[in-house]
Order: C-alpha cells, then sequence, then structure tokens
C-alpha cells in the first residue's frame, strides 16, 4: 500500500487517520481524504514530474501524448528535452534556474507541435522538495513540476502586464470607504474579468461557516447574497490548502481525471504532492456537490488575512465548462491578494479607532481610581464608566468593601450566583456569551442574563458584565443539520452531498452578543489597572503587596508526569513585592509553558509592569501552537504597539513531546530567551549543565524588529529543569559565572531531592542570608511515565 502520511498537510491536524489510495470517498469520510496528493489531474492540460539537476521525466500524466505526442510511458527516464523539444525545454529550464520563486515568473510561453499545427501553451512551474527514501537512505531531492495547459485563443493580454488588467478594479478598491464596497468593487471586476456566470464574495465566521457577503451574476440566476454555507461544504484539509495555493481552477465539473504514472514517486515511494499544481484533481465529494448546485464549472481564490484564510473569492459557471487562460487566472489571484491587502488595511483602521476609544476611556478611568476621595464604584461607574470600555447592557463590581451598579440591574441573588460561578472557573478574565449553554446549572432566563464577562479580583471583588440574549435569524443554502443524503449503491448506502440548496432560515437563541479577544484583552489591561488602584489605596503596604502578589503569583499546576516546584523572594521583604516573576500553565494540547521574567526596575512600578507582561504574555501563548521565539517576538510587538514602555529579561519554555518521544522516555524542552539566564537541567545521574543559546538575544521591549529563535534541547525523563532569575546567582563580588557553576553544583547535589526541597535548599545555599535582589525561580522534574 503507497504511504501518504508523511505527506499530509501540518495545518490540516496531526492525528487525521487518512484514507489509502483508492478508498471511496462520501460525506462520511470525506475530512480524511488526502487532497493534495489524488494521484491525478484535471485533463485539460499535461503534467511532468521531473527529476533535478539532470532533468529526466520521472512522472507523467496519462494524457501527456495528447499534446506533445509522446505517450506516457515513453516519456518515463527520457530527458524533457525528448518530450518537449529542445527550445522548448530551454525556454522551462532557463525559467527554472533563474534566481528566486519560479512560481512568480509563470507562465513560461512556449509552442508545442501538435499534428503538425503549432499550438501555443502555458508552462505552469514549480518545485517540490522531496525527503529521502522510506528508509532514509537517499538524500534529499528536488524535482520540478511541469504543467502544460494549451493556450486556447488569443492570449488576453501578457502576463507581465497583469496589473494593467485590472488596475483600474485596484483604483476603485482604493477609492473604497466601507468594507461592503470593497467587496461588492471586487466581486463585479473579477467576474469582469474570468466571465463567469457567478462572482460570490464568501467571508469565514470563527467557526469557518461561510456567509456570501457580494455577489455579482448573470441577471436570470436567483441570488446567494446573504446566504451562509455550513463549515463542512470546505473541509479543513481542503482550507489548508486554500492558504498555501491561493487560486483552484475546475474547468469541467465532468472532467475524466487523468492518473499520473507512475502514481509512487520513485525518489520517495509515495504519491506526487500537488499543493502548489494549478491542475491538480479534486475530490470526488467535491465535485458531486457541485453537480447538485447545477454548476459546470467553478473557480476559487484565497482571501488571507494575517496568512490566514479568511474568505474566498467562489466563480461558479452553469452554461458548460468555462476555462479562463492562465494570464486571466493570474489577474484575477491579483484582485484576491489586493481585497486581501485592503482587508488588512480597513480591518486595522477600525481596530485602531476602537482601541484608541477605548484606550482614552481607560486613561481616564485609571485617573480617576488615584483620586482616593472618590470611591471606586463612583470612579468607575461616573462618566465615562466601564461601560464605555465593554458594551454590556450593565456592569455590577464590589470593591474595597463597596458595591455598585449601572445599566441594567441583575438581582443580588444572582450577582452572587454568577461571581461563585466565575470564581470556580478560575482564571484572570472569566467569559461566556451562553450561560445556558456553559452554566446550565444556574437555571437562569435568557432575557435576564445571557452572557457574562467577570474579574475575579482577590479577597472576594469582582468585576461583572452581563449581556441579555442576541436572538438573530441565519439565513442557510439549505438545512445545514442535514448536509448529507443516503443514495443506494449496489447492495451498499453512501453518504452523498444534499442537493436542496433554497434558503433555509435557523433562529439562532441562546446567545448574547460574544466577548471578542480585543476585548478580553482591554479588560485584562483593565484588570491590572484595578490591581494597581487597589494596591495604592491600601493603608498597609504589606497588606497591599501581599494581596497583588497572590493575584499575580499563582500555584502551579501539577500533571501526572511533572513534579513542578516554585518560589518568590522579594528583595524588600516589607512589601513582598517586585518585578520578578514566574508562571507555569498547561495548554489544551497537553504540553507544558514555563515562564520567568525579570522587569527593569523595582517595587510598585515594576510589579504593575510585570502583572501587564504576565497577563499578555498568557494571552499570546494559551492555545497556540507557536513556538517560544514566535511568543517573545509578539510580546515584543504588543510592548511597542501598545506603549507599555516596558523592558524585561524573559524566558519562554515548552515542554512537549511525540508519542515516539514518550515511548523512548525523553521530552523536549523548547526554549527562547530575551536577554535572560539560560535554564540549568541537571540529569538523573546527577550530571549539571546551563543549556546555551546560539547568540545573545535583546532584552524585551528595547526593539519590536528584536530576533528571536528557538532552542530545543532533549531531556531524559528523571531530568530536572531549573529556571531561576539572576537575583540567585549575582553578587557584587563576584561575576554572573561564578554564581551559575555555584547554582550548578548545589543542584547536582540535590537533584534526588523532591523538587521541593531542592527549592528551598538551592535558596539556602546561595541566598542565606536574604537576597539582594528578587529572586524567582521554577524546579521542574520529568517523572517517569507509564
Amino acid at each position: 500500500m503507497t504511504d501518504v502520511r508523511a505527506d499530509v498537510p501540518a495545518d490540516a491536524g496531526p492525528d487525521v487517520a487518512w484514507l489509502a489510495p483508492g478508498t471511496p470517498v462520501d460525506l462520511d469520510n470525506c475530512a480524511r481524504e488526502p487532497i493534495h496528493v489524488p494521484g491525478s489531474i484535471q485533463p485539460r492540460g499535461v503534467l511532468l514530474g521531473v527529476s533535478e539537476p539532470d532533468l529526466l521525466v520521472v512522472q507523467a500524466s496519462e494524457n501527456l501524448a495528447g499534446l506533445t505526442g509522446v505517450a506516457w510511458s515513453a516519456a518515463l527516464g527520457r530527458p524533457l528535452a525528448d518530450v518537449l523539444g529542445v527550445p522548448q525545454a530551454g525556454a522551462v529550464v532557463r525559467s527554472a534556474s533563474a534566481f528566486g520563486d519560479l512560481r512568480e515568473r509563470n507562465p513560461v510561453e512556449i509552442t508545442v507541435d501538435v499534428d503538425g499545427a503549432p499550438v501555443p501553451v502555458d508552462a505552469i512551474l514549480h518545485r517540490t522538495v522531496l525527503d529521502g527514501g522510506q528508509d532514509g537512505t537517499v538524500p534529499p531531492l528536488t524535482n520540478l513540476v511541469v504543467e502544460l495547459e494549451p493556450a486556447r485563443g488569443p492570449r488576453p493580454f501578457s502576463f507581465p502586464n497583469t496589473y494593467q488588467a485590472v488596475r483600474s478594479a485596484v483604483a476603485e478598491l482604493n477609492r473604497a470607504s466601507t468594507l461592503q464596497e470593497l467587496y461588492d468593487t471586487t466581486a463585479q471586476a473579477v467576474r469582469s474579468l474570468t466571465g463567469f456566470d457567478r462572482v460570490m464574495v464568501y467571508r469565514y465566521d470563527a467557526d469557518y461557516n461561510g456567509e456570501v457577503v457580494a455577489e455579482a451574476k448573470a441577471g436570470h440566476l436567483n441570488p446567494f447574497l446573504g446566504l451562509h454555507y455550513p463549515a463542512s461544504d470546505i473541509p479543513a484539509q481542503a482550507r489548508a490548502l486554500y492558504e498555501k495555493n491561493w487560486i483552484r481552477l475546475i474547468s469541467d465539473v465532468d472532467y475524466v481525471p487523468s492518473p499520473i504514472h507512475p502514481t509512487a514517486h520513485p525518489a520517495t515511494g509515495r504519491p506526487l504532492d500537488l499543493t502548489y499544481s494549478t491542475l491538480r484533481s479534486v475530490s470526488p465529494v467535491h465535485v458531486e456537490y457541485l453537480h447538485n448546485m447545477g454548476v459546470r464549472a467553478s473557480m476559487s481564490i484565497s482571501l488571507l488575512q494575517d496568512e490566514k484564510l479568511w474568505g474566498l473569492i467562489a466563480c461558479h459557471h452553469y452554461a458548460g465548462p468555462h476555462a479562463p487562460p492562465y494570464a486571466t487566472r493570474a489577474a484575477a489571484e491579483f484582485l484576491g491578494s489586493a481585497l486581501s491587502l485592503r482587508l488588512v488595511d480597513r480591518t486595522a483602521e477600525d481596530e485602531v479607532h476602537r482601541a484608541l476609544q477605548v484606550r482614552s476611556t481607560l486613561a481616564w478611568l485609571t485617573t480617576a481610581t488615584l483620586d482616593e476621595d472618590r470611591s471606586l464604584p463612583d470612579a468607575l461607574l461616573g462618566s465615562p464608566s466601564l461601560l464605555d470600555v465593554l458594551p454590556a447592557e450593565g456592569v455590577t463590581l464590589a470593591l474595597q468593601g463597596e458595591t455598585g451598579s449601572t445599566g441594567e440591574q441583575l438581582p443580588p441573588e444572582v450577582v452572587d450566583r454568577l461571581v461563585t460561578w466565575a470564581a470556580a472557573r478560575g482564571g484572570e478574565v472569566v467569559a461566556t456569551d451562553s450561560l445556558q449553554r456553559d452554566a446550565p446549572e444556574l437555571d437562569l432566563p435568557p432575557d435576564l442574563v445571557c452572557g457574562v464577562l467577570a474579574l475575579p479580583l482577590p479577597e472576594g471583588q469582582f468585576v461583572l458584565w452581563h449581556r441579555r440574549e442576541a436572538v438573530h435569524h441565519v439565513d442557510w443554502g439549505g438545512d445545514p443539520h442535514n448536509k448529507a443524503i443516503a443514495e443506494r449503491e449496489g447492495d451498499g448506502v453512501r453518504l452523498s452531498p444534499r442537493k436542496s440548496f433554497d434558503r433555509w432560515r435557523e433562529t439562532v437563541r441562546d446567545r448574547s452578543q460574544p466577548w471578542t479577544p480585543q476585548e478580553r484583552s482591554e479588560i485584562l489591561e483593565l484588570r491590572n489597572h484595578l490591581l494597581e488602584a487597589l494596591y495604592a489605596r491600601s493603608r498597609s503596604i504589606v497588606r497591599a503587596a501581599e494581596t497583588l502578589q497572590r493575584s499575580l503569583l499563582s500555584e502551579p499546576p501539577e500533571p501526572d508526569d511533572l513534579e513542578v516546584g516554585v518560589r518568590y523572594v522579594p528583595a524588600a521583604r516589607e512589601a513582598q513585592v517586585g518585578g520578578d516573576w514566574y508562571d507555569v500553565f498547561l495548554q489544551p494540547d497537553g504540553s507544558t509553558m514555563l515562564v520567568i521574567g525579570d522587569v527593569v526596575g523595582h517595587d510598585t512600578e515594576a510589579a504593575a509592569t510585570m502583572a501587564q507582561l504576565r497577563g499578555l504574555l498568557r494571552g499570546i501563548a494559551y492555545d497556540s501552537a507557536e513556538g517560544p521565539a514566535r511568543v517573545l517576538a509578539r510580546l515584543d510587538a504588543a510592548i511597542d504597539g501598545l506603549r507599555l514602555g516596558a523592558m524585561a529579561t524573559v524566558l519562554v519554555g515548552r515542554l512537549e513531546q511525540t508519542d515516539e518521544e514518550r515511548a523512548a522516555g525523553v521530552t523536549r524542552l523548547r526554549w527562547s530567551s530575551a536577554g535572560h539566564l539560560p535554564p540549568l537541567v541537571v540529569g538523573p545521574d546527577g550530571a549539571a549543565q546551563a543549556l546555551t543559546a546560539a547568540r545573545p538575544a535583546l532584552l524585551l521591549g528595547v526593539s519590536p524588529q528584536a530576533v528571536r529563535t528557538d532552542q530545543v534541547a532533549v531531556l531524559r525523563r528523571g531530568s530536572t529543569v531549573l529556571l531561576y532569575t539572576d537575583g540567585l546567582v549575582e553578587r557584587r563580588d563576584t561575576g554572573f559565572d561564578a554564581g551559575v557553576d555555584r547554582l550548578g553544583r548545589a543542584l547536582a547535589e540535590l537533584h534526588d531531592l523532591p523538587v521541593d526541597e531542592v527549592c528551598d535548599e538551592v535558596l539556602e545555599r546561595l541566598v542565606p542570608d536574604g537576597a539582594e535582589d528578587d529572586v524567582a525561580l521554577v524546579a521542574v522534574r520529568l517523572l517517569p511515565q507509564h
């Protein structure tokens, strides 16, 4: 059986059990179809796989002879020039040999002889990188994929003049003052350019359900504008391909796929990856879906925002097959890219305007909280109020023994139940847009309260926003809850795409307006300001410092495979607060994040900055597959963009493990440092070492362009990892190196002790008379796994 597992798109999910080649595909299993390796192409052109650097044909589509006069079987193993002709092959090779991304130079315009007549052909090139053979003995190779499409009729314009072809449309996009104008202009321009019967701009929501937000169509067609389509219509692996290959054409849905021979590439033993192919054959389920809609040809153009799929320009043709030339498709793709850029600009502009208003209100409220002659409820519920920071039906708070509310008021017993529920959930910000879904035990009517966002604060204090149910109607293109129909095939039954796409209205209940990520981030910042206000208003420095510290330095999680110990020793013991911090939290994927940091400065200002950085870092890193270096880079950008003026040394680590590593008894520590001391590791045998980075890194907050890199260490189970701040090793009379050496020796001698005892003994040995500077440390032991 041919193995396709190693070629699956990484963003389609690592644990998908992909279908083996030749498995019949229906709606029951199409989410597991490896659509990037279909083993065939659409026959509007032909495909050659050419080895490099010897330029021998190693794979060919079955329909090769129809365009070149050379049978696929005769082409295999022959030089490219023998198949295409010397001048034609020379043109292809010159383009492939030039510097840069060869896809940017497509197409290569050549002419081939077909039955004695010259036929203009577009040669479309891309390169794939092949790994070695399945035993790993063959070195990596590159493979040139040459796709040949007859240029039917005169070319509409020379490819280098793509911009000229869409210049007026781009000018209209630049003049558009609203998002809807951007959508409408793009739909009309793409239809005028390509000649499709219907062109739609299709926008995804957070769950990848799609909505038609603009449409340009032939007059006799029913409108699709405003219709929604379920996420299952475009499965995850198809969305992953759209993020890589920005345009896909099916010129005739009745096409008969032309197989690629041999199916398995000789160098890898796996099917040829057609992710970037223009002729890639498509899923039979998708073809059936188009048939059911009455579509005879289709084209899709990706719309991206921050390199993620935001939506599509979807083109449908009903009158028959439709094959816009490559240059026309390239111009349409250019329009899609132009719209993507305008969307980013417009979204950023709208968000900046909203964020500036919120930030102005936050600054006003923060100033008001510093006036100790006013109670905190009075300062926060006046004009402007907390409802100007976060729109809601009402907000209720309890701070420093006083309560207050503005907007619609909830019964006190309802507030008590909501606050108790939020506190039990844990976290600095607790939010839901559906209490009926997430807290049915509260049994609260949605017309009273449906969504809440809560800030649990120390000593039972809180701020609580609430929103009522927002009933809304969604018009679907067919019933989204009946996406498949059963059809009998012989003695069996298969699931087929739905055949009805009539408007189907759904009423969505038990949901409030959602709390957006931007709103949550701003409320997290408000929380930090509130903590500062609570601190400043406290008559006892010790009590205020302890309150702030408890809210910021939490107990670490206790996963079964790790033993974790944490300690914090402030330099100013009377205040019990400083700029050093640690953090340990679990990711949904099972990995564990380790953070240690040291803010430049001391006392209240350093603690406030530490609170901001800790909250920002958590928000950036949680539920993200990004490595520590990317987390630090985004934190740098946030410090710069939000003008926090913060500087700190920070180290972020991620303990992660594959099934193979688990079986081998090892775990990977992926880490990155922003000017912080590297981790110390002591193995199960007691051998200690300080990990090293490839090069020194700037402190956090120095430059948003600072280069951050990940380092990886493979650790045996039984090893202990120690993250620490410089107060543990720095002395006025000795340098860092001597202190790190002392710490390494102590850690080696203590490696058999439980980590909590290791933490206490390390502090006793290195700072027996108390720390001259703040000290934070995290010790993690990798326990044996069963």
